[in-house]
């Protein structure tokens, strides 16, 4: 239809065109011409309406072939639908068959049920009355047991469960016993084994250590500049040190003689700075010994780090790093600490992999435990629980700290590594070559008698040298005068020949300086 519209419009406005072209343009053009294109414009006219006739019919053809295209797609949906319909009917058919079956099965096995119950009911009765009657014979046997034995039934329940009871707990105590004495036997063939592994796989040391350091000479003219003039030097040298220099007639060498290795260690290093520099006078002494003494505490940070790092222990606090560094110069028994203490950390570590347990934790103990021998302050706890306290206070873990105060029985083992620290300790320590008794004893008399002089009033220093033959005292001048000093040599003399016990006599010497130090700037 829109076709046909534009036809006829197109017609119009063809015919329109041509009346006014006809006029304005072809206005001198005879009046033949003008109806000629008046009959040409209704030509044109009359073959668009023909056209439009034509696609008018095309289109209501086109209708009614989509019309009769669609009532059949309906009819087929519709009987679809239907035949599903009927489907369904016939299944809800089938349930209902179904349904019924079995309604009519429940109510035949209903019936057979109450019949069933029926029967059982007349059992139960008859069985009641049997029950009955065998209560009453039993009744009737108690008391004819009872007249007989003279006993009551529940006197002789009661002797019979006691009977019962002793004869069990007998036999329970047995049974525990060689539970017990099995167990016992095991546990020493895997605690053997254990140690033994341990101790196989850990290669010791012999870590025996002197009280003498044997200091080497170019040649011996050195030795009278060491002496100085009146001895002067050498004097310096042990009040500065706390260490007896001993001269004599060994070629191109001075022995250091003392009981503590850090002193030593302090002695042999000023004593060789001196050498090389060859300035030796008392004020060069003091200062070499002051420098040297602050790098040995760097030297022993040094030594620290490394053991830790070497025994593969992370997260140590600075302070126990550098006590662990200083029981490189201190010995337990003739035994240096730090070398035992290395060999108690490679034992547990050994020791607990074979246990099962935590081998990094076990180490750091092993390593730690003996921490209480190198205080930095004199205190009247045992090193046991001097260590467990510095543990504690420097943050490590409870088992650490437990394992560190109790492998002396000192504290109560709350933690599984503790038993193993306090066996590997006697391990290393109870190994041929490990300690010598009397060692400790001669270096206990020494601290002793150097702490006997330390506790008067006014004494700065004091050094036990001559292998504890003589005590020398050095005393402040500001508090204590030279009276005062001859009273305090007369009076440590006597505590010592009171309190101690030692082998020939003991030189008490009380040294008084005064000195005036100005600086000009």
């Amino acid at each position: 239809m829109d076709s046909v519209i534009l036809l006829i419009i197109s017609a119009t406005v063809a015919l329109v065109i041509g009346v006014i072209a006809g006029r304005f343009i072809f206005a001198k053009n005879t009046k033949k011409q003008l109806e000629d294109a008046e009959n040409q414009a209704q030509n044109i006219l009359k073959e668009a309406e023909l056209r439009a006739e034509t696609v008018k019919k095309e289109k209501q053809l086109e209708a009614k072939e989509r019309f009769v295209q669609l009532k059949a797609d309906h009819d087929k949906e519709i009987l679809e639908k239907n035949r599903k319909i009927g489907e369904t009917e016939n299944r809800i058919k089938q349930k209902e068959m179904t349904i019924n079956q079995k309604e009519a099965s429940i109510e035949k096995q209903v019936k057979e049920n109450d019949a069933i119950k029926e029967t059982l009911n007349r059992q139960i009765e008859v069985v009641n009355q049997k029950r009955t009657e065998l209560e009453k014979h039993q009744e009737e046997h108690i008391r004819r047991l009872e007249k007989i034995a003279g006993l009551s039934a529940e006197d002789a329940k009661t002797q019979l469960v006691e009977s019962l009871k002793q004869e069990a707990h007998t036999q329970a105590l047995s049974l525990q016993q060689d539970i017990i004495e099995d167990a016992k036997l095991k546990a020493n063939k895997e605690a053997r084994k254990i140690v033994i592994q341990s101790i196989q796989r850990t290669a010791a040391e012999i870590t025996i250590e002197n009280t003498v350091t044997v200091f080497n000479l170019e040649t011996d003219e050195i030795k009278g500049q060491i002496i100085g003039r009146e001895g002067r030097n050498i004097r310096a040298i042990e009040a500065a040190t706390g260490v007896d220099l001993i001269v004599d007639d060994t070629p191109e060498a001075i022995i250091l003689s003392s009981f503590d290795p850090l002193r030593r260690e302090i002695a042999r290093l000023s004593l060789q700075r001196l050498v090389s520099d060859g300035r030796i006078h008392p004020a060069r002494i003091e200062e070499v010994v002051e420098k040297t003494r602050r790098q040995l505490e760097e030297q022993v940070m040094e030594i620290g780090e490394r053991t830790v790092i070497e025994m593969g222990i992370h997260g140590l606090h600075k302070e126990l790093i550098r006590i662990v560094g200083k029981m490189r110069f201190r010995s337990s028994y003739g035994q240096n600490l730090l070398m035992h203490s290395r060999e108690t950390a490679n034992l547990c570590g050994i020791m607990a992999s074979e246990l099962g347990m935590n081998p990094k934790l076990a180490k750091r103990a092993g390593l730690l435990h003996d921490i209480g021998k190198v205080p930095d302050e004199e205190t009247e706890l045992s090193h046991a629980l001097l260590g467990a306290k510095l543990a504690e206070k420097y943050g490590e873990n409870p088992a650490v700290v437990n394992a560190i105060g109790a492998h002396h029985d000192e504290m109560e083992m709350l933690y599984v590594i503790s038993p193993i620290i306090q066996a590997c300790d006697a391990i290393s320590g109870a190994r041929p070559g490990a300690r010598r008794e009397i060692m400790q004893q001669y270096l206990q008399r020494i601290k002793d008698l150097e702490n006997l002089a330390l506790a008067y009033q006014g004494v700065e220093k004091a050094y036990a040298i001559q292998a504890g033959r003589e005590l020398r005292v050095i005393v402040e001048a500001d508090k204590v005068t030279d009276l005062d000093s001859d009273k305090l040599s007369f009076e440590i003399a006597q505590k010592i020949q009171t309190e101690m016990t030692y082998p020939g006599q003991i030189k008490v010497t009380v040294i008084r300086e005064k000195r005036a130090i100005n600086v000009a700037r």
